[in-house]
């Protein structure tokens, strides 16, 4: 019967004449009613005592066994399984394998849709950088996502009104007509969407991979830092030919 339960055939024998006899049985009478060799009748018994199946007592200067009742003895494999279930769920999750591939999607409105899917399931914090046009797609959803605790931060390229608290934005000057439309996404510090504008279309990489995960949150950080440093100083530096060009050459 126990053999069902990952018993070995000997526990299962020793159990079942325990649990069959209305009295308490010494090793010389459970040789007797179950069949097990007596030379390993004492290492059947011990292990069924270290497994709660079956207890012992001295009596009358000898050893003598009773089995588990059947009561306790269903509510003892009952638990026993769900411990199990619930050890092999948290032994499989923990050994889900990462994706750490970097996958390529086209197509704008697939491209706009994954992005809002990513910030659907942030639950930390969105780094996020747009044209104002492309970044009036996710505005509502940002405002939704930092009521409920998540930590926004964007840098928005032209003008825009929200109510989200920490947004930086850049108004280009007239050298960057030429600059290149852009989004990038970056949730929980832990994946990230990049997308730019091509001839023929968008074209976007997404990964969870961290080393491109944290390249381009820097560079998310390097953008609001360009930015705070180009608004506070702009007169100096347009000022000087030479570094005018250089901050044209940035991503800017």
């Amino acid at each position: 019967m126990l053999q069902t339960f990952g018993f070995s055939l000997y526990e299962s024998k020793v159990y079942e004449a325990l649990a069959s006899s209305g009295e308490p049985l010494d090793a010389a009478m459970v040789v007797k009613h179950s069949g097990v060799p007596k030379a390993k009748i004492y290492e059947v018994l011990n292990r069924l005592v270290e497994k709660g199946m079956v207890l012992d007592t001295i009596s009358e200067k000898k050893k003598r066994y009773t089995a588990l009742p059947l009561d306790s003895l269903v509510e003892k494999l009952t638990r026993q399984f769900q411990t199990d279930v619930k050890k092999l769920t948290s032994s499989l999750s923990h050994k889900t394998v990462r994706d750490d591939r970097v996958w390529s999607l086209k197509v704008d409105e697939s491209i706009r849709a994954e992005c809002k899917q990513l910030i659907q399931r942030a639950t930390r914090s969105i780094r996020i950088s747009a044209w104002s046009d492309d970044f009036l797609e996710y505005v509502s959803l940002l405002e939704k996502k930092e009521k409920e605790g998540v930590e926004i931060e964007a840098l928005v390229i032209g003008q825009i009104y929200t109510t989200l608290s920490c947004v930086h934005s850049f108004i280009p000057v007239q050298e960057h007509q030429g600059l290149e439309r852009y989004q990038l996404i970056v949730v929980d510090q832990d994946e990230m969407i990049f997308a730019g504008e091509e001839d023929t279309g968008w074209h976007a990489i997404k990964t969870r991979g961290q080393p491109f995960v944290k390249f381009f949150a820097d560079s998310f950080y390097h953008d609001v830092a360009l930015t705070k440093i180009t608004q506070k100083y702009v007169d100096q530096l347009f000022d000087d030919e030479e570094i005018r060009k250089m901050i044209i050459r940035l991503r800017y």
